[in-house]
């Protein structure tokens, strides 16, 4: 168990990393601010992430209107593996915020109770992501992606036929609980509808992603990731044409006097397009809460 947990966790930094720099290009994508060691009082040992998702053309025509041309998202992750904690927030938009907390647990998404002490709220909603058969939209699609052909030449995992969460091993979910905030009168159900999708279809790309690139993470100690995560993320930030000083991914904890983390957070989230906004009937019911995480992106001029 605890050999498959460092493989997932390898895989989705692997993943998030690459996703982001492919995603990205010049004025929108993801910049990373900092990425850092990190020690909570109550967490433990973790690693704290900050970057900024430029996303400014790939908002819905609704959205553009009310945001001003430069626009960027920030998000804070705090990694305390097995759990995590990420945070967004916008500047201009104090109103505005996602949190997402995420739990690992090796099963095949059978504990309906796992959040039920964080989650005061009982008006929740619970989505269930299968990579293998739930459809992505069409300009995401890669046939070498797609888990349902895909076959690992150095694991021999895959293809994932339908009932595949019942037969394969090994297996592990991540468990997300997403909370959406915008009180702003007239945009509030639109626009939490709207990033809840946004996060679903995230965390579905970016699981089928880090499933079909298994071959080439799998080998990969956490020291190499790291290192390619470092490498990544300066070459996606001079890919989106901002020039900040070079990224430190340290191995030195930092004091946990020196920053206050959050009570709850999840993982760190990837960047892709958000989907296009589909309009949802007035009656029905808000959701608050969604699977994993997401990364957004800005321009630079």
């Amino acid at each position: 168990v605890l050999g498959f947990a460092l493989q997932y966790r390898i895989g989705q930094l692997y993943m998030i990393s690459k996703h982001s720099h492919e995603q990205s290009d010049r004025g929108e994508g993801v910049e990373v601010v900092q990425n850092e060691p990190y020690e909570d009082p109550n967490h433990g040992n973790g690693q704290l992430t900050e970057k900024r998702v430029y996303l400014n053309s790939k908002l819905p025509s609704w959205a553009r209107a009310v945001v001003p041309k430069i626009f960027y998202v920030t998000e804070k992750a705090w990694n305390y593996y097995p759990y995590t904690i990420t945070e967004y927030t916008c500047s201009f938009l104090p109103k505005f915020s996602i949190h997402i907390e995420t739990k690992y647990e090796d099963n095949k998404g059978s504990n309906d109770s796992i959040f039920d002490k964080e989650a005061k709220d009982l008006e929740r909603e619970v989505c269930f992501i299968d990579i293998a058969s739930d459809e992505i939209p069409e300009r995401y699609y890669k046939e070498s992606e797609d888990p349902k052909y895909f076959k690992s030449q150095k694991t021999g995992r895959g293809q994932l036929k339908e009932g595949w969460r019942d037969t394969h091993q090994p297996i592990m979910c991540s468990y997300k609980l997403v909370t959406v905030k915008f009180e702003v009168w007239g945009l509030q159900t639109r626009v939490e509808q709207f990033v809840h999708k946004v996060v679903r279809d995230i965390l579905l790309i970016g699981h089928r992603q880090a499933f079909a690139w298994v071959d080439e993470w799998y080998d990969m100690t956490m020291d190499e990731v790291r290192e390619f995560e470092r490498a990544t993320q300066e070459a996606t930030n001079k890919k989106i044409g901002v020039f900040p000083p070079a990224i430190s991914i340290s191995n030195i904890s930092m004091p946990s006097s020196t920053r206050s983390a959050p009570s709850s957070a999840p993982s760190t989230p990837l960047s892709t397009d958000a989907p296009d906004f589909l309009t949802v009937p007035k009656d029905r019911p808000r959701k608050k809460s969604a699977p994993e995480t997401l990364t957004l992106p800005d321009p630079s001029k």
